[in-house]
Formats: C-alpha cells, sequence, structure tokens
C-alpha cells in the first residue's frame, strides 16, 4: 500500500547506503575506530555516577561525530542535526535508529576535554 511504512524499509535503505560506496561507508570500512579506545578513554575519564545526570557517550561513537563535523566543518548545533537527519551520519557514528543521538551539549564538552588533553590532535593524526 502506497504510503504506508513497510516492515524492512529501513534495513532497504541502510543496505543502499552500504552499496552505494560512499565516502562515509569507505571509511567506516577501512578505518579501525576501535583501535583509538585505550587514548580516547584516558583522554575522557568517566565521572563518579553516584551523584546521577547523563550517561556519558561511549568514546568510539564520540571520536566519529567528531570526524563528521571535522569533515563537515560542522557546529556543534549541526552536528547534531545531521546526526539527526542523515542515515549515513547516524551509521558512520555507529548510532542504531533507536539510540539516542549526542546533543550539541554533549559534543562540545567531549572535543574539549580532548583538546585539552592533547589527544585530539593525536588522534586525528592517526586518522
Amino acid at each position: 500500500m502506497a504510503g504506508q511504512a513497510r516492515l524492512f524499509d529501513a534495513e532497504e535503505r541502510l543496505r543502499w547506503l552500504s552499496a552505494s560506496g560512499g565516502l562515509l561507508e569507505r571509511l567506516r570500512a577501512v578505518v579501525d575506530f576501535e583501535a583509538f579506545r585505550a587514548e580516547l578513554e584516558a583522554a575522557l575519564p568517566r565521572a563518579d555516577r553516584s551523584r546521577g545526570g547523563r550517561l556519558p557517550y561511549d568514546a568510539a561513537p564520540m571520536v566519529r561525530v567528531l570526524v563528521l563535523q571535522a569533515l563537515g566543518t560542522l557546529s556543534d548545533e549541526q552536528t547534531e542535526y545531521q546526526l539527526r537527519d542523515r542515515l549515513s551520519f547516524m551509521r558512520f557514528a555507529g548510532l542504531a535508529l533507536h539510540e539516542a543521538v549526542p546533543d550539541a551539549k554533549a559534543v562540545w564538552p567531549c572535543r574539549g576535554r580532548l583538546t585539552r588533553a592533547g589527544a585530539l590532535a593525536r588522534l586525528f593524526a592517526r586518522f
């Protein structure tokens, strides 16, 4: 029926993205972002969770978000918008449709902490 969502529409779109061979798909295929995890976690220590607050985002997807931001010269707000709007960005960042998207208020401090630790320049040099 036209106009009605089908059960596997999202999977079909993701398969098409994989087959397209776009830049983000190629980067996702050749860059092992898990190799950055140890340095990321050292530069982004977890806060004491006993006082509550928002759960921190995993370090590996956050560095992917920063790569997207740098590739597109995006502001923090535009990065959040594009992650919500574009399947290719969300997929590159390692986020599923049902997962929370890092907002601008999560991107900015992550980038700042990595910069202050000197890790951002090293990570981008390795990337």
